[in-house]
C-alpha cells in the first residue's frame, strides 16, 4: 500500500548544516582547548543525546555544565543559522510528494522557535501542516512528540514514512512504529547508517525514484 504521509527530519536531512556545526563546535573545542574536529570524524562520532557526543570530543562536564557548554553551541549556532541552503533537489522532492496528494510535517530535535523562521526563510512553510520541535536546545530526543504527533495523524502506521539521516532517526521511527529510510548527504556517514538495516541513500537524486514508486 502507498504510503500516505512522509514525517521529515529537518537538521541534515532537508537542510545542508553539517558544516555549520563543525564550525560552530570548533569554535567551542578551541576555546576549552581542545582538538578540533573535520568532516569525516564528525560524522562518525555524532549522535544522540548530543551529551555523548560532546564527551566524545573531549568536553569534561564536571568542570564545565553540558547545559553552559550547549548553549554557548547553540549562540555560535544561531548566529549563522540562515547561511545553510537546502539540499541539491529537496524542494523538487517535496514538490513531487505534494503533487501526488501526500501530506508532510517536519519532526526534529530542534527547538521549535528556531525552526518556524527558517521554515519562513527558505519558503517552504507552506509543504507541511506541522512542523514539530523540541522546548529546549538540548537535542535529548524527539521520540516522545514523534509518537504524539502519530496519534494525532489518524493514519495506520504503514502509510507513514519517515525520512532522516541519523541512526537516532531510525531509533525514533522504529520507537514510532513506522518505516523510516535514511539518507547519507547529513550528519552521519553512509557506513553507520548502513547497520540500521534500512534503504540508505547518498542523495535526494537517488532516492526519488525510490519515493516515486511507493507514493503513487
Amino acid at each position: 500500500m502507498a504510503y500516505k504521509h512522509i514525517i521529515w527530519d529537518w537538521n541534515g536531512t532537508l537542510l545542508n548544516d553539517n558544516w555549520l556545526s563543525i564550525k560552530s563546535i570548533n569554535t567551542l573545542l578551541a576555546k576549552y582547548d581542545l582538538p578540533e574536529i573535520e568532516l569525516a570524524k564528525y560524522r562518525e562520532i555524532f549522535t544522540f543525546p548530543v551529551i555523548e557526543y560532546y564527551k566524545k570530543l573531549g568536553f569534561d562536564f564536571s568542570k564545565d555544565p553540558f547545559s553552559k557548554v550547549g548553549t554557548e553551541f547553540i549562540h555560535e549556532y544561531t548566529a549563522g543559522m540562515y547561511e545553510p541552503t537546502l539540499h541539491s533537489n529537496s524542494l523538487e522532492i517535496l514538490e513531487m510528494i505534494r503533487q501526488n496528494k501526500l501530506t508532510q510535517s517536519i519532526l526534529s530535535a530542534s527547538k521549535l522557535q528556531l525552526l518556524e523562521p527558517l521554515m519562513d526563510h527558505h519558503r517552504i512553510h507552506s509543504f507541511f501542516m506541522r512542523v514539530i520541535g523540541l522546548d529546549n536546545h538540548y537535542a535529548h530526543s524527539k521520540l516522545t512528540v514523534g509518537k504524539k504527533w502519530i496519534e494525532e495523524l489518524g493514519h495506520a502506521n504503514h502509510e507513514v514514512l519517515f525520512i532522516g539521516d541519523t541512526l537516532h532517526d531510525f531509533d525514533v521511527g522504529q520507537g514510532m512504529c513506522i518505516d523510516t529510510i535514511l539518507i547519507s548527504h547529513g550528519h552521519t556517514s553512509h557506513a553507520r547508517l548502513l547497520k540500521a538495516g534500512v534503504p540508505v541513500f547518498r542523495s535526494f537524486s537517488d532516492l526519488e525514484p525510490w519515493l516515486s514508486d511507493r507514493i503513487t
